[in-house]
């Protein structure tokens, strides 16, 4: 079921912009200007992908990540997978672009996946966790089209990993 978790647990930012004859420059997280001051990012990814990849749903316990289209255009979508809260299995989604410039703060125990609508695209991770990385065996992964969750996908036949094929834990 769709619920607008972006509104309650998820925070999605906008970055302002510099543009010239040159290109732009923006900023997609600043320390000190940061509304959460107690996450302090340790760990910076990026992943490339092309038209029709589906990527996620993953996440794990301890986790924040910062996520921003670079380059391209997203359909981004949200899981809650606490299983004691009232939005379990519920999503949201917003499309992300370098042309918005908008940045998603996800929480632990929400799962994030894209989708990529445009011919390429670059997808950036900040993230925030203590000790060791949490890698693919610390992660839950939800399948992509589990109809527990009914995301409203914008493709129909997607390009998967075999970790995303794969059913889940649900």
């Amino acid at each position: 079921m769709y619920k607008d978790i972006f509104s309650e647990e998820v925070n999605v930012f906008t970055s302002d912009a510099f543009e010239d004859y040159r290109g732009e420059l923006w900023t997609t997280w600043k320390k000190d200007e940061f509304p959460m001051p107690k996450i302090e990012f340790n760990h910076d990814k990026v992943s490339t992908s092309r038209r029709n990849v589906i990527r996620g749903i993953h996440g794990d316990k301890k986790s924040w990540k910062l996520v921003t289209c670079l380059y391209g255009e997203l359909y981004f979508v949200v899981v809650d997978n606490r299983k004691d809260s009232v939005t379990y299995l519920e999503w949201d989604w917003i499309v992300l672009t370098q042309a918005n410039k908008k940045s998603v703060l996800v929480p632990p125990m929400f799962g994030s996946a894209f989708c990529v609508l445009s011919e390429y695209s670059v997808f950036m991770y900040k993230w925030c966790y203590g000790g060791k990385y949490p890698d693919v065996d610390n992660q839950f992964t939800l399948k992509w089209n589990n109809p527990n969750i009914g995301i409203n996908w914008p493709i129909d036949n997607p390009i998967l990993s075999e970790r995303d094929k794969l059913i889940g834990e649900i």
